[in-house]
């Protein structure tokens, strides 16, 4: 089953890039598929994830989990 995320990102975001790293790095064990979602382009998503970029939201469950995480905690969060 594939599991479907988006990742709240902005541009210029180095930790964002390491994300979006990490979901790339798992995509080869699991079936992950995300959108990247600009909060810039969003009044109420910039208000809601700002100071918490980047953010990990499943569309399953709507569950999220903010940064700082690694790798074994998105593979926990996507079980």
């Amino acid at each position: 089953m594939t599991i479907n995320l988006n990742l709240y990102t902005t541009s210029h975001c180095h930790l964002c890039e390491q994300a979006e790293s990490l979901l790339a790095a798992l995509a080869n064990d699991f079936d992950l598929q995300w959108s990247t979602i600009e909060i810039a382009d969003d009044a109420s998503l910039l208000n809601l994830y700002e100071i918490k970029i980047p953010v990990l939201k499943r569309l399953d469950n709507n569950h999220e989990i903010c940064w700082p995480f690694t790798l074994n905690e998105i593979m926990q969060f996507i079980k």
